[in-house]
């Protein structure tokens, strides 16, 4: 199945015009025409299906035939990853996170931050690249980068983590999680928290937790922390 998305599609919707893109992409590369169907989710849980009626290249237009709510996860889950120095990393953990599951991502500016500015433009094409890709109709949200201090001050709901590398009294996050939470997890930068961040986060409520035995890169780490989430909530 492919999968188009629209945010501005709702459930009162009766018709849809794709972009001149999206229109050559249907008509020339999947070679669909009038008659044949098509999905597409506003990436807010909803999937719809319509039937092409015009097989235009410069504007396809469908009706909307049917539409399927699709549940939540139970669980929700927000990463918030300092920006990594080489980018296409970053860009890994983003389209890995969003294949998995995850519902918000933020990027925190931490003390030893090699990549302080981020595009956010671009970082959305990959997340609703990666949700289309997977066949999710959720797309995450990607909040603005903010400097870590204010974010870990910031009131946050659920449970919170934070996983760093030093060898301090950490518990393991497999041990911690349990199914069905909202959970928050901080990643530091390549070069870790410093020890006033961990503090402060700690101070905020945020509990030290460690990754396993091997010193992670932090889209490795991020991603293991996704996967550990996902996991537990298995049914």
């Amino acid at each position: 199945m492919q999968l188009f998305f629209n945010s501005e599609l709702s459930t009162d919707s009766n018709q849809i015009q794709f972009s001149k893109e999206e229109s050559r992409h249907i008509v020339k590369v999947l070679r669909k025409s009038v008659g044949d169907l098509l999905h597409i989710t506003n990436g807010r849980g909803v999937l719809f299906t319509s039937e092409i009626i015009s097989a235009n290249l410069k504007g396809c237009i469908a009706n909307l035939i049917s539409f399927e709510t699709k549940l939540p996860r139970t669980y929700k889950l927000h990463l918030a990853v300092a920006p990594t120095k080489m980018n296409d990393r970053y860009e890994w953990f983003l389209e890995k996170a969003t294949e998995i599951g995850i519902d918000s991502i933020t990027p925190i500016i931490c003390d030893n931050s090699e990549r302080r500015v981020i595009k956010p433009e671009r970082y959305e094409k990959i997340l609703l690249s990666a949700m289309k890709q997977s066949l999710n109709c959720y797309l995450p949200k990607l909040n603005e980068a903010i400097n870590y201090k204010d974010f870990v001050s910031q009131k946050h709901d659920g449970s919170l983590y934070i996983a760093h590398c030093e060898e301090t009294n950490r518990k393991s996050l497999k041990h911690k999680l349990k199914a069905n939470q909202t959970i928050t997890i901080l990643i530091g930068p390549e070069g870790d928290f410093s020890t006033h961040e961990i503090e402060l986060a700690m101070q905020s409520g945020f509990v030290p937790v460690s990754l396993g035995s091997t010193r992670l890169r932090t889209e490795t780490a991020a991603i293991v922390a996704c996967h550990s989430v996902a996991f537990i909530n298995e049914l």
